[in-house]
């Protein structure tokens, strides 16, 4: 007996592109989100994929990294996938987890490739965090730039003291009252 053929396809960012994930594969039914695999949270529509998933259906998946944030989230989706009986293949890395097939190769490499993965965005991360510590040490603006200078905030200081609303001074410089008020909280504590 055979079920659907259904692919997942996830990117990090809206700039990537989807289109070279699963070409050419015929699917039933397709699962695409653009959205970092660190916000596990928000990733709606693997969570629809997987509730979709019957028993004998096929989960298409490019490559292990497009599936699981880490190590423990990988196993955990291919162990319940494989007890509902519904087999799960990784076209990249060319491993395919199905039920009633005990394979212990098979085991190993998911453990290996994945946490090769695992250590591969941990790197990533160092390196930007590392990058971007040496932009601030080279005086590059990190971030977005502040909305009020601190001219802008003495000024404002100063039509404070004569009266004026923080609302009204919100307007007058075109930014939220929010915004006004934590800049104004960080100008007086610095």
């Amino acid at each position: 007996m055979s079920g659907k053929q259904v692919g997942y396809i996830r990117v990090s960012t809206a700039s990537q592109k989807t289109d070279r994930q699963l070409d050419g594969i015929e699917l039933d039914k397709v699962f695409s989100e653009k959205v970092s695999a660190r916000n596990a949270g928000s990733r709606e529509v693997l969570s629809l994929c997987l509730d979709y998933l019957r028993e004998h259906d096929t989960l298409h998946v490019h490559s292990i990294d497009r599936l699981a944030r880490n190590m423990s989230d990988l196993l955990s989706i291919v162990d319940d996938l494989v007890k509902r009986d519904v087999k799960i293949q990784f076209h990249s890395e060319n491993l395919t987890f199905a039920p009633q097939k005990d394979d212990p190769m098979a085991s190993l490499m998911l453990h290996m490739l994945g946490a090769f993965a695992e250590f591969e965005r941990g790197l990533i991360g160092q390196r930007r965090r590392e990058g971007l510590e040496a932009a601030r040490k080279r005086g590059k603006q990190i971030g977005r730039r502040k909305s009020l200078s601190d001219e802008n905030l003495a000024e404002i200081n100063q039509k404070l003291s004569e009266g004026r609303a923080k609302s009204d001074l919100a307007k007058e410089y075109d930014v939220s009252r929010t915004t006004l008020y934590a800049a104004l909280k960080r100008f007086r504590e610095a």
